[in-house]
């Protein structure tokens, strides 16, 4: 009995406190609801760039990237179709970073400046180049970012015939990445014993080997700087380039090429 009377007395109390709020005011209910953030395919395709920043492109799935944005899967529909859609979305959002052509300036100039922006990009989001490899089709977006170079090259005086055979040999490079032989995630280091084998092995390989260190993170090789041998196989691509352009080299003509006389 004293528990009924104390439950409907805590009731009681409790209708008056919810009238005297209504009636003059309560700091707490007066309070306006929190907006929620709208969903939309910018805030998808951020988040997912986010995800795979934090070293979890593998792990990204539609699922996973509902529960970061904390809504069900299926509103993310809407936005983007399916897993391919997103990382075709997530690589544009990461060109959309490069810096537009310089103007004013030689083609030379204006070509490796923005082919090292296209590298800062994809060094703050290291992932890209391992998706954009695994791409098929290029998007609207990287198409266009292409047609911007080939127009850098036209613009500099270059034919069209030498534009083609210079988009090829830049291949990946022109998007800040080159695709490296090896990795330097192939294999532990060998103990003394073992690297004193191989040196014997494969002495040229050794010499090279061990001539310098410059970056303990590259994944070029042992004695390798990443961003030193980037841009001397950048630098040494430009150059033949510019004979080539100076000798108005046709591919019909080989004899005008860089080991013409």
């Amino acid at each position: 009995m004293w528990c009924t009377a104390y439950t409907y007395g805590e009731a009681y109390r409790c209708t008056l406190y919810t009238l005297s709020s209504v009636i003059l005011g309560d700091p707490i209910l007066d309070q306006p609801a929190k907006p929620r953030t709208p969903l939309n395919r910018t805030r998808v395709l951020a988040e997912g760039v986010a995800c795979a920043d934090a070293g979890r492109l593998e792990a990204l799935s539609m699922r996973h990237l509902a529960e970061r944005l904390g809504v069900v899967p299926m509103a993310l529909y809407k936005h983007v179709a399916n897993k391919e859609e997103l990382l075709d979305g997530m690589i544009d959002l990461v060109i959309g970073e490069i810096d537009p052509p310089e103007t004013g300036i030689d083609w030379r100039s204006a070509v490796r400046q923005r082919i090292l922006s296209a590298r800062r990009a994809l060094l703050r989001h290291p992932w890209a180049s391992r998706a954009m490899e695994g791409r098929s089709t290029p998007t609207a977006i990287a198409l266009g970012y292409m047609n911007s170079m080939i127009g850098m090259f036209l613009a500099g005086g270059f034919s069209v015939d030498l534009t083609h055979h210079c988009m090829h040999a830049l291949g990946s490079r022109m998007f800040g990445f080159s695709q490296e032989l090896y990795t330097g995630s192939q294999g532990g280091t060998p103990d003394a014993a073992a690297a004193r084998q191989l040196a014997l092995m494969f002495p040229n390989i050794a010499a090279i080997a061990t001539h310098a260190v410059h970056d303990d993170g590259t994944v070029v090789g042992p004695g390798c700087d990443d961003q030193f041998e980037f841009e001397f196989a950048l630098d040494l691509v430009l150059d033949g380039f510019e004979l080539l352009r100076q000798r108005d080299w046709r591919s019909t003509n080989r004899q005008t090429g860089l080991r013409a006389a």
